[in-house]
């Protein structure tokens, strides 16, 4: 796969769109969840392209897979702790079902990179 910089890859570009997301929904979070949900759900969110880049920085293609699996990791993780803040409605459903879309969206070309990557090696 022929990519010169992380930046280049569209799941990166689409983790980093969902991070803003997730920013921009855990601001009115109650204050007792500063440090508690809100915290874990921005921190899962900034895993994702994160662990793209990292692993697009790495010398080997089964390197890269395994910071791929990491960032889908950190995407279930952020869908259950999206999940959760609906359950206890700190988000509106509205809020919720866009946000289960990016990241449907963010897993759909995670996995699509992935089977790539797997093709090459």
């Amino acid at each position: 796969m022929a990519v010169k910089s992380f930046r280049e890859l569209i799941a990166w570009q689409k983790g980093m769109d969902l991070v803003e997301a997730v920013y921009l929904a855990t601001r009115d979070f109650p204050k007792e969840e500063t440090y508690g949900l809100r915290q874990q759900i921005r921190r899962a969110a900034v895993s994702i392209p994160s662990n793209i880049a990292e692993g697009q920085g790495r010398r080997s293609t089964r390197e890269f897979l395994s910071f791929l699996s990491i960032a889908l990791g950190s995407l279930r993780e952020l869908g259950t702790q999206l999940l959760i803040a609906g359950r206890l409605r700190y988000l509106e459903t509205s809020t919720c079902d866009a946000l289960a879309t990016q990241c449907g969206e963010v897993a759909r070309i995670l996995s699509g990179l992935s089977k790539a990557l797997n093709r090459e090696e």
